[in-house]
């Protein structure tokens, strides 16, 4: 079905696309609820369930481990399904498995593995959401409004992010963590509700006689690999990815355990913390026509790994003020950075990459960039109980540190304005 007319041409702004409208407001409600499953469940592991270090690498990495099994293959699979309607489905498989956790704390059966299996299942819906929303933009919108749709959308995604977790530490201290993810699952189903609203031009790929999925999948892979700029995003993205990886998954025990701050101290800083991430999806679009689309990919990059630093700082300052200042600069500036280089990352990935193979190639790089995440997550438990959090928090730095290398010594830099397609 197309577009209504008021939805077509560049000259009609995003706010008058009710299409867009609809996608944006559902996307806005699902990363609210999710906020809260995010804050909940590493309190419910730890203070619920007595988790440790290894317990929370086996968790984080069953919600990730899918974008390793799976991500290739889901590529393929999304450039020949009607993307809107795989979204729908992982929206409601999502649901689903969520509010599998609050049932099963209510009869008294829950248990570490139960949390192992909704993150795992979760985390194959998330593949599939994710690959088809990344490709969906494009098809949504003209692509000179590719980056504003992006940053009008992660914008609202880091206000979520705000509010998020400051409602998930209040709420907290007057329900248990389980009952929170009954506010995950509900997000996912005003998602879904909401996509069922927007209307697109998209139309099924047809098949071309005589392909077949592996040579779907290499045709995706090729085209990161062969793109100078999108190759060098992917490796600083995954070495970004990995240690961050390693770093987060102790930052629970870190601030639960170590520093004593409880929920409220967790949501406190992460609310804090999307402040940055509001402001860089802000002030993105002028960055880039200050000091140029091409520069900003470094210097948001390493924004990002510089704020690393602070914390490993703030477990050595102990227990006390200074401690969470120094947590919620670090992860102020961490989310700054690291929104204002994805926004131009993915924008520029959306540019010049042909409507044929936007799924493809999504899945290919997520594959990659995320598919480290379950191995960081597992090394960073390991790590934790053999050598202790503090020298895992800085081998995290060194890590964050060298991310930034593919990126600021290649071409990006010189770059004014990043490629669109029609100019490889």
């Amino acid at each position: 079905m197309a577009l209504p007319s008021i939805e077509r041409g560049a000259a009609t702004p995003l706010a008058r696309r009710p299409s867009f409208l609809a996608f944006w407001a559902g996307q806005g409600v699902s990363q609210m609820g999710v906020q809260l499953g995010q804050l909940a469940l590493p309190v419910l592991a730890v203070n619920l369930l007595g988790a440790r270090e290894m317990d929370l690498g086996v968790l984080n990495a069953a919600s990730m481990a899918a974008f390793l099994v799976v991500g290739l293959p889901a590529g393929a699979w999304v450039d020949r399904w009607l993307k809107r309607r795989t979204m729908i489905r992982a929206d409601l498989v999502r649901m689903a498995a969520m509010f599998a956790v609050p049932l099963l704390w209510w009869s008294g059966e829950l248990r570490m593995w139960h949390l192992f299996a909704v993150a795992a299942v979760v985390g194959v819906a998330t593949v599939f959401f994710d690959v088809a929303y990344q490709s969906y933009i494009p098809l949504l919108v003209e692509r000179e409004l590719v980056a504003d749709a992006n940053g009008k959308l992660e914008a609202t995604a880091q206000v979520s992010r705000l509010g998020g977790p400051a409602l998930g530490g209040f709420l907290l201290t007057l329900v248990s963590a389980p009952v929170l993810f009954a506010g995950e699952a509900g997000g996912y189903l005003v998602s879904a509700l909401c996509l069922t609203r927007v209307r697109d031009a998209e139309t099924k790929p047809e098949r071309v006689e005589g392909s077949n999925l592996l040579h779907e999948i290499r045709d995706g892979a090729g085209f990161v690999v062969r793109h100078p700029l999108i190759r060098r995003v992917v490796a600083s993205t995954a070495v970004a990815n990995l240690f961050s990886s390693i770093t987060y998954v102790l930052m629970p025990l870190v601030i639960l355990r170590e520093l004593g701050f409880g929920p409220v101290g967790l949501g406190t800083m992460l609310s804090i913390g999307s402040v940055g991430g509001i402001i860089g999806a802000l002030v993105t679009p002028r960055l880039a026509a200050r000091i140029g689309e091409g520069p900003l990919l470094p210097l948001g990059l390493t924004v990002g790994a510089l704020s690393v630093v602070l914390f490993p700082l703030a477990l050595a300052a102990g227990p006390g003020p200074l401690a969470l200042v120094l947590l919620s600069a670090g992860e102020f500036f961490m989310s700054f950075g690291v929104i204002v280089y994805n926004v131009m990352q993915v924008s520029m990935r959306q540019r010049v990459c042909p409507p044929r193979l936007l799924g493809r190639m999504n899945a290919s790089i997520r594959c990659v960039v995320w598919g480290v995440m379950p191995i960081g997550s597992l090394l960073g438990g390991w790590l934790g109980e053999r050598i202790g959090l503090a020298p895992t928090l800085w081998i995290g730095v060194a890590g964050a540190a060298l991310s930034c290398v593919p990126v600021a010594t290649g071409p990006f830099l010189r770059l004014r304005r990043l490629p669109d397609a029609e100019g490889e």
